[in-house]
């Protein structure tokens, strides 16, 4: 597919005999994300995925992301007939690190977070031993005002980072830890999904996750993972972490500043340092922030939009927004990290 493709004679709704979908990769100035058009409103993107996975598939790595606009896509039930034309392993959301709600199977609202708060860049799920490959976003109320999903091209960010810097987190690998306190963070029983003690302990066996727990209600976690990955299809090495988005200075400073008052170091919610345990320099940090802003693209969404993010290639956020907006999410195609030696895989949940 070269850049200037117009997808000749897909298969229409109603037998129509011409061109109803452009392919733009470079509609917004650059080429994340790239853009799939409807010409016409009622195109069925489900049935028009059919028929060219192989181009989508190309076209979402090269880029790391494509946007399908004008398409007929209205609301959850037509979402997940659209994710069962991209894949035919849509995940469940386990180990889960931000609050959402099941729409339907394998469909759920992105993270419910307060509307004037921004949601820093990340890879979703870098921090687990099986992550998906694809998070896939649909817009079903556009937002009133603000409310973009910002991306950044993962491969991008990892070239913008001094090479010192690389190797250091190459060297040590990212702490995760984790604290679930209830009325401050997620229960473990909503991370999980389960509220057996026992069934999160087999499940964090499974995962390589060090498992404490903390008097009555908190249970404390510690997990080390790469801050580089490879991307199983193209080979690419791209930035692939929590490092910055699970450091407390992430928070707004106010929330920040608030959290480390009223809690020990080892009880804040999230925190990563290096693997070793030694705290990341502020320089560091700095230098992470600085790669992410050069890096960072945003579309307004209108309704009906389908994202498709290739997780481990692009990086997502969302801006503060006026309400409403309401934007479903699902995930697909399980990776499991190389350093994995359970036998089975590890699903997303303990339940």
């Amino acid at each position: 597919m070269t850049d200037q493709t117009r997808v000749a004679r897909p298969v229409p709704r109603r037998g129509r005999d011409r061109n109803l979908v452009d392919v733009r990769p470079d509609w917004s100035g650059g080429p994340l994300p790239a853009l799939v058009r409807a010409n016409v409103p009622d195109v069925d993107l489900a049935g028009w995925l059919a028929g060219h996975r192989a181009e989508v598939d190309e076209l979402a790595r090269r880029a790391g992301a494509v946007l399908f606009r004008g398409f007929a896509v209205a609301g959850a039930d037509d979402f997940r007939t659209v994710m069962a034309a991209l894949s035919g392993d849509v995940l469940s959301y386990g180990e889960r690190s931000s609050p959402r709600s099941r729409v339907t199977e394998g469909v759920y609202t992105s993270t419910e977070h307060p509307a004037d708060q921004p949601i820093v860049l990340h890879n979703e799920q870098s921090y687990t031993v099986t992550w998906p490959l694809r998070i896939v976003f649909h817009c079903e109320v556009e937002p009133a005002a603000g409310g973009r999903t910002p991306l950044a091209d993962s491969r991008r960010v990892l070239a913008r980072l001094r090479p010192e810097t690389v190797a250091e987190f190459e060297r040590r690998g990212v702490l995760y830890r984790r604290n679930y306190l209830p009325g401050i963070s997620l229960s473990w029983q909503t991370a999980f999904q389960t509220d057996s003690r026992a069934e999160v302990e087999a499940y964090c066996a499974r995962a390589m996750i060090d498992v404490e727990w903390v008097g009555e209600t908190q249970l404390r976690t510690r997990q080390v993972r790469p801050a580089v990955r490879r991307h199983p299809v193209t080979g690419e090495r791209t930035w692939f972490n929590h490092a910055l988005f699970f450091h407390v200075t992430s928070l707004p400073e106010d929330v920040s500043a608030g959290l480390r008052a009223a809690l020990a170091e080892e009880d804040l919610p999230y925190q990563t340092a290096y693997g070793d345990g030694t705290p990341l320099p502020d320089d560091v940090l700095a230098e992470l922030r600085a790669a992410y802003a050069a890096e960072t693209r945003s579309f307004a969404w209108r309704q009906g939009d389908v994202l498709l993010v290739e997780n481990m290639l692009a990086a997502h956020a969302r801006e503060p927004f006026t309400p409403p907006r309401r934007i479903l999410t699902a995930m697909s195609d399980p990776v499991a990290a190389p350093e994995l030696t359970t036998t089975g895989p590890v699903t997303g949940g303990a339940a």
